[in-house]
């Protein structure tokens, strides 16, 4: 990484990892890409990225690599795995793993990649679709604070806030905490919705009068007026709010400590992909909790 502007391979472009990568190429960073689809590839590279044939020829070319993929078993192939990226790292690159995924196997991971001499950060996001489209995401950042100061310019092109958390593993264990948080708000929020509607209430003028005092949150602010349009377009997906749930719950167990909230959130998102599936976005909840009440939030009062 002595150049101003090193090489970043940039491995899974999904609904975050395309427009992250179009955020480095703004930045004047040389990307190579690989992804298992290649439309989403033609599209980087119709941005001005390069076409890599494998995670393994990625990493090759790359300074630093970037794997952005769904779950710890897709982070395991793509770096772990036959054509992964740790076969083709050269020694002193870093790997910054921005998927959200288990600590553990990100601790595991980083233990086989320091073997190679390469240096992993953990490196998850917050902010969903729009956030990486717009280059805002909030980084939580786990590992070698030195390391990150030498790919921070890196991360600098697609988020505003980076924080380092701790050592490896702290980063994914900060974005199960903000997975905890965000879903427990989703809940208060859905709750507070069907309340106001089956009491007659008008939830617009509820959302009016709460959003600006104690009870406010993001989910509220930018989700609430959504359900009322029944507007349920993805900003991020119930399945994808499942998996880190999944994880949560598993790491919770394993430490000893309850998520009373998360369980029955999980159990309500659970019912929502079973009759709607898991591609709408996380505010469908409240479908759940109409499905009890026999209320529709929005419906025109009587």
């Amino acid at each position: 990484m002595t150049s101003a502007r090193p090489t970043v391979g940039f491995i899974g472009l999904g609904i975050m990892g395309l427009p992250m990568t179009a955020n480095l190429l703004k930045a004047g960073f040389p990307v190579v890409v690989w992804n298992r689809s290649s439309g989403r590839v033609d599209e980087a590279i119709a941005l001005g990225a390069q076409r890599g044939t494998s995670p393994s020829d990625v990493a090759s070319k790359a300074d630093v690599t970037i794997v952005c993929v769904t779950a710890s078993a897709d982070v395991e192939a793509v770096v772990l795995g036959a054509g992964g990226a740790i076969e083709g790292v050269r020694s002193g690159t870093v790997l910054i793993d921005m998927s959200s995924i288990s600590p553990d196997v990100t601790r595991a991971i980083a233990a086989q990649l320091k073997a190679k001499g390469v240096e992993m950060l953990d490196a998850p996001v917050s902010g969903g679709e729009g956030g990486a489209i717009n280059g805002t995401l909030s980084i939580m950042v786990g590992g070698d604070e030195a390391v990150l100061e030498r790919a921070r310019p890196v991360l600098e092109a697609m988020g505003t806030r980076i924080t380092h958390c701790g050592p490896t593993g702290a980063g994914q264990t900060v974005k199960l905490c903000n997975q905890i948080a965000v879903c427990v708000n989703n809940l208060a929020m859905a709750e507070a919705l069907v309340f106001c509607q089956k009491s007659g209430v008008a939830p617009s003028k509820m959302l009016e009068a709460i959003t600006a005092g104690a009870a406010g949150s993001w989910q509220l602010s930018n989700l609430g007026s959504r359900i009322i349009a029944r507007d349920f377009a993805p900003g991020f997906k119930v399945s994808l709010q499942q998996k880190d749930l999944r994880i949560a719950l598993e790491a919770a167990e394993t430490i000893g400590v309850p998520l009373a909230g998360v369980s029955l959130v999980h159990q309500l998102l659970a019912v929502v992909e079973q009759r709607e599936g898991g591609d709408l976005g996380t505010q469908a909840l409240v479908r759940s909790l109409e499905m009890l009440a026999g209320v529709e939030v929005g419906t025109p009062q009587a």
